[in-house]
């Protein structure tokens, strides 16, 4: 197969993996940086341009877009979905997840267990969000941040209040979410892979610290999960649409609940903690795929 990866750094721990990984495989693979790329939008034949040449010979395109790209970066996953290459996720779950209201509109939807969370237009409703999720401490949360960025904890209302003001005179869209105290800065990191688990870790925030993730510093160790949150998982990423998904878990005391969903998930802390070849598990599922896809065809 020729494989490209919609990557801005070959030199990323995630993308170095999987370049590895597939030609290992046997695979060729050309790692694209989609912010280089073009498109020519016609009628019967859409193309992508990279640099100065045509991609019009790609089986298979694995997205690796980050969050401040995801715009730009998935409307060329989508030009090259509309010329009939396999994409590991396709752009519409990425931008679902992306989002995290619309995110979790979807998981509400599909019955999967999530912190209560409140969202809002008017300045007037301030006090009513953070009642509705069980007053202070909460969680505000940016709709389009990642990596814990713009993740802020309210410890008192007036603090939470005092967020809010601030990320509404910002113009920033929010969220305002239940706290999990009992979790004490901790989360699952199940990686999805097709209809299984196939990996997960604990990661524990550093101390004064109430994320967990690990680009803020926090710590991972592989974990059991039990088969609720195993399914949970899975059904989490399916109900997006996501092929590779890591999902992001507390255990709180009325049962586990989703806390997020990544698309583009990291695969240098699962790797590291597990031991195990998440690269080549992404690759496999793949050719199983294309094989099905060519079969059916």
């Amino acid at each position: 197969m020729k494989i490209g990866i919609l990557s801005r750094n070959p030199k990323i721990y995630s993308t170095h993996r999987l370049v590895k990984a597939a030609i290992s495989r046997g695979h060729k693979v050309k790692v694209i940086n989609p912010l280089r790329c073009y498109m020519n939008i016609t009628s019967s034949k859409p193309m992508v341009h990279y640099k100065d040449q045509m991609l019009d010979d790609l089986d298979v395109i694995i997205p690796r877009i980050g969050a401040s790209i995801t715009y730009y970066g998935s409307a060329i996953l989508r030009q090259f979905e509309m010329m009939g290459v396999y994409s590991m996720n396709e752009s519409t779950s990425i931008t679902r997840s992306r989002d995290k209201l619309r995110c979790l509109q979807i998981l509400s939807r599909s019955g999967i267990g999530l912190p209560t969370t409140s969202y809002a237009h008017s300045t007037k409703m301030t006090e009513k969000l953070i009642k509705m999720v069980g007053g202070a401490p909460c969680v505000i949360k940016l709709i389009e941040g990642t990596q814990g960025k713009g993740v802020i904890l309210g410890d008192t209302a007036k603090s939470a209040e005092s967020v809010i003001d601030g990320f509404r005179q910002m113009k920033a869209h929010f969220l305002v979410q239940e706290f999990i105290k009992e979790c004490n800065g901790s989360d699952i990191r199940a990686f999805v892979i097709g209809d299984k688990v196939v990996a997960s870790m604990m990661r524990q925030a550093k101390e004064g610290e109430f994320r967990s993730n690990l680009h803020r510093g926090g710590s991972a160790i592989p974990v059991k999960i039990s088969e609720e949150e195993a399914a949970m998982a899975v059904n989490a990423a399916k109900a997006l649409g996501l092929n590779v998904a890591g999902v992001d878990l507390l255990r709180s005391n009325r049962g586990p609940l989703v806390l997020e969903v990544n698309s583009s998930p990291g695969l240098q802390g699962i790797e590291t903690s597990t031991g195990l070849d998440i690269a080549s598990m992404i690759i496999e599922y793949i050719e199983k795929n294309i094989e099905r896809r060519d079969y059916a065809g």
